[in-house]
């Protein structure tokens, strides 16, 4: 199918009606002002194609068709002529069209030329030919509470990042709202539905990920419920330094022998570039002390729906397990500051050590700034805990080469926003933001 608009309309003239502006759109605008191409990369359904479309002129819309056309002998320029900015939607369904579009930003020497978007990386063949100085990528995320509407923003992550002081009212939703929003997920498209709604939507999900989507990716039979059964495994562990050999354990039903390691790296490895699976890298110090720094990633799913739809888990479960809530929580708070920190040029890390110290989140600018962050649902006897694990980090570092933090916070789930005594920073994530 080809969208174009008419008469070479100005841009954003086949943005789809009702859109909801993205954090992302900023990074947008700008990676078409300065590359030929935007590779716009995601999990399936966190809002790629309507993001694209609000910024082409016009679409086709890709399948395997396509793919078949070009191999054999289709003219490339029947998919690439029209209004540029051009959205090529599903790119990955005919990955045949990259080099002819990488000759195309060529030919034509300019800007804003073409918008990919993927909800799959494809094997890295197909890419090998270099994009440097005519592609930029642009990583989305399912929505972010402020993108949702129930983040009022006003602790912002660049503010936090010059060292504002925090200060932010209370949002009026309780522990059970949150895990709510935790349940029902960031897809645009559940924004409005009611939770079983919701979980139903993201059951299927990931089982559409176990039938089809994880062979698919790149080409490797597997077994949609030794798949299905390591998804619930990864949401059990979710936030945690899962180990191989624990997951292919829990891949096994009674009487069955283990994935081996080797098989369950290539599952995750698959998992990861269906962009279902992150892992948040261990951050690595200079350190004052003795103690040596982890190397182990955590492991998250793109968005806590998926964690709780995995688990067949809901509100009330949750609520009579809140170590466990608490590990949710952790994983939209992470979801959350991915999007922000993006947004501000940002990588995220986490931090544990030999001596059994664990920071939940560090959030690193390139220019040398850091804010090392702890995740609690919320009390007081709960944040002067993070509040202590921050401090005891701030004293092993080396800070004349990793340089005094930007700030210390502790994100909880609900509540008021304010500066400790201490200088640790108090951030309910219905106030953080941008």
């Amino acid at each position: 199918m080809d969208e174009r608009a008419a008469g070479g309309a100005a841009s954003g003239s086949i943005v789809p009606d009702g859109y909801v502006p993205r954090v992302v759109d900023d990074e947008m605008g700008r990676a078409l002002r300065a590359m030929p191409a935007v590779v716009v990369e995601g999990p399936r359904a966190c809002g790629k194609t309507w993001t694209g479309r609000r910024f082409a002129n016009s679409a086709v819309y890709l399948d395997e068709r396509a793919s078949e056309g070009l191999a054999a002998g289709m003219d490339p320029a029947m998919i690439l002529d029209g209004a540029t900015p051009r959205l090529l939607d599903e790119w990955q369904l005919a990955p045949g069209i990259w080099n002819p579009m990488r000759r195309a930003c060529d030919a034509r020497g300019d800007l804003g030329q073409f918008i990919l978007t993927g909800s799959a990386n494809p094997p890295d063949d197909i890419t090998r030919h270099s994009g440097a100085g005519r592609i930029m990528r642009v990583r989305m995320r399912p929505m972010s509470l402020y993108e949702s509407g129930e983040s009022d923003g006003s602790v912002a992550l660049a503010g936090l990042l010059d060292g504002d002081r925090c200060a932010a009212a209370d949002g009026g939703l309780t522990l059970g709202d949150v895990l709510a929003l935790a349940c029902r997920g960031g897809w645009p498209q559940m924004s409005d539905a009611d939770p079983v709604t919701a979980r139903d939507a993201a059951r299927a999900y990931l089982d559409e990920i176990g039938r089809t989507d994880v062979s698919r990716v790149d080409g490797v039979d597997r077994d949609p419920v030794r798949v299905g059964r390591l998804l619930v495994s990864l949401a059990r562990n979710v936030a945690t330094e899962v180990r191989h050999t624990v997951l292919a354990a829990d891949t096994a039903a009674a009487g069955e022998a283990p994935l081996e390691r080797r098989t369950v790296a290539g599952y995750l490895a698959a998992l990861a570039r269906l962009f279902v699976v992150e892992e948040v890298p261990a951050w690595r110090p200079h350190l004052a002390s003795r103690a040596q720094a982890r190397r182990s990633g955590r492991i998250h799913l793109a968005d806590p729906s998926l964690t709780v739809a995995a688990l067949g888990a809901g509100v009330d479960s949750l609520m009579r397990d809140l170590g466990f809530a608490g590990r949710l929580f952790e994983s939209m708070v992470t979801r959350d500051l991915q999007v922000y920190a993006r947004a501000n040029s940002c990588s995220l890390a986490h931090y544990r050590d030999s001596d059994n110290l664990e920071v939940d989140l560090i959030v690193e600018h390139p220019d040398g700034r850091w804010i090392a962050a702890e995740v609690k649902l919320g009390g007081a006897a709960a944040i002067d805990k993070g509040a202590r694990s921050l401090r005891r980090l701030h004293d092993k570092l080396d800070r004349a080469k990793t340089g005094e933090p930007a700030k210390l916070v502790v994100v909880t789930a609900t509540g008021y926003g304010y500066e400790r005594p201490d200088g640790v920073a108090v951030v309910p994530i219905t106030s953080l933001g941008p």
